[in-house]
Order: C-alpha cells, then sequence, then structure tokens
C-alpha cells in the first residue's frame, strides 16, 4: 500500500466530506437543523468518534510494535553476524574466503534493502538472499577442523549460521503489515461521517473551512504515520540501518 496515496484519500474523504455537510445545509429545511436535531446528530456522531479513537489507537499500537520488532531484529541480526565472523577468525587462515563471503553478502543485502544512491528500495522477499545464506552455512560445515578446539569453533559456527537463516524468515515475515485494508476503509468511512457532521452544522466562513482543512490534513498525516510504522523497511520512516552498517565495518577484520 502507497502510503502518501493513503494519506492523500483519507485527507480527501474527510476534507470532501466537510465541504460535503456545509454543501447540505444549504439545501435542507430549518427543521433539519433544529437544536433537537443537532442534539441528536452529536449524540451519534460522539459514539462513531469514540469507536473511532479506539480503533485508531489499536492499529497505532499494532503498527509500533510491528516497527520496534523489526528493529530490535535488525540489532540483533547485526550483533550475530559479528559473533559468527569472531568465530571464525579464531577458526584460522582457513576460515578467510567464509569470511569475506559473509561480508559481501551482507553488503549486497543492506544495500538492496536501504539503497545509498536514494533509489527506492527493493521488494523484500525472504526467499530472495536464503541462497546466500544457505551457502554461507554450507561453506562453513565444509571446513576442516584439525584440532579440538577447531570442531568446537565450527559448531558454534554453524548453529549462528542457522540462526540467520531463521531469523531471515522471521524478520521480513514482520514487515507485511499488520493493518487490514478493510480495518482502515471502515476508520475512512467513520471520518468522514464525523466530518459531514462538522460541515453540516457549521456556519459557512472562511474560518470554519480553514479550521475544517487542518483538521482532515491532520487525520491524514496520523493515517500516513500509522502506515509507515506498519511498513518498517519502506518508505519515509524506516527502521535504521546503522546497526548492520557497524557491522559491515568491522565483519573481516583481525
Amino acid at each position: 500500500m502507497n502510503t502518501l496515496e493513503a494519506g492523500a484519500g483519507v485527507f480527501t474523504c474527510t476534507f470532501g466530506a466537510a465541504v460535503g455537510g456545509m454543501l447540505l445545509r444549504s439545501v435542507l429545511t430549518e427543521h433539519h437543523l433544529s437544536a433537537e436535531s443537532k442534539g441528536a446528530v452529536n449524540v451519534g456522531v460522539a459514539l462513531i468518534a469514540t469507536m473511532t479513537a479506539l480503533v485508531l489507537g489499536l492499529v497505532t499500537a499494532s503498527a509500533k510494535s510491528t516497527f520496534d520488532a523489526v528493529d530490535q531484529d535488525v540489532r540483533r541480526i547485526s550483533a550475530q553476524l559479528l559473533a559468527l565472523d569472531r568465530v571464525l577468525a579464531r577458526f584460522g587462515p582457513e576460515a578467510v574466503p567464509v569470511r569475506e563471503a559473509l561480508r559481501a553478502a551482507v553488503a549486497a543485502r543492506v544495500e538492496r534493502i536501504w539503497p545509498h544512491d536514494g533509489s527506492p528500495a527493493a521488494s523484500v522477499d525472504p526467499a530472495q538472499g536464503g541462497a546466500a545464506v544457505e551457502g554461507l552455512a554450507a561453506a562453513v560445515r565444509s571446513l576442516s577442523p584439525q584440532t579440538d578446539e577447531q570442531r568446537w569453533l565450527q559448531g558454534r559456527a554453524e548453529e549462528i549460521a542457522e540462526s540467520l537463516l531463521a531469523s531471515r524468515w522471521v524478520t521480513l515475515g514482520d514487515t507485511r503489515g499488520s493493518v487490514p485494508p478493510a480495518l482502515l476503509l471502515l476508520v475512512v468511512f467513520w471520518l468522514s461521517i464525523t466530518f459531514v457532521s462538522f460541515g453540516l452544522f457549521a456556519p459557512p466562513n472562511g474560518t470554519v473551512l480553514s479550521i475544517l482543512f487542518l483538521c482532515a490534513l491532520s487525520v491524514a498525516g496520523a493515517v500516513f504515520l500509522i502506515l509507515e510504522l506498519d511498513e518498517p523497511l519502506t518508505g519515509l520512516v524506516q527502521v535504521s540501518p546503522e546497526p548492520l552498517y557497524y557491522a559491515i565495518a568491522h565483519l573481516g577484520q583481525q
């Protein structure tokens, strides 16, 4: 889901609903705009506004949890990469090709997700890059230990490599989004009803129109931020790749 398009759609629906309410006011007879009618509408809109606030709160919490989970996974994977590299370094010169392949694979994957040239990130697929990680695990298993210490180091390196392989699926599986489109459409519908009521009983002047414009813009901004948090590896609000950059800078060092 394109977050900018979704935010623009929310703004169009809500502000359009407010303007539509003002236009509807001009064609309704007086008894439709009486104090009793206004009171009944306000009660119904208050119920809708309460439900909207509750749902938006739950959706925001879910999106933030997705963002935080991926951020923690990136940090954990960075630490595992450094740990794997140090274990291979202790194994000896025989593991140098594996360390070099590890650094190259990580650098290529990070560049794919967080391009330095500012180009849009490539689609993130857990299956992509799996061959490289599995190849590294196979390379670790192909090492020929000569001492008990090397055998222990090889076993430890295999454990870390398999953990990284599993982490790839868990981490990238968390980036698929947790906000159902149907729920988002329902929230936009509720917001539109609320803004219709604002325009229906508000005097049609520049001040009111400006305030309703800012309110619609604020609501659209909130939905945009929620969707951005729900896609932590793409868009304007992304998980920081700095832990992985740090790991790449130190991979392969003596």
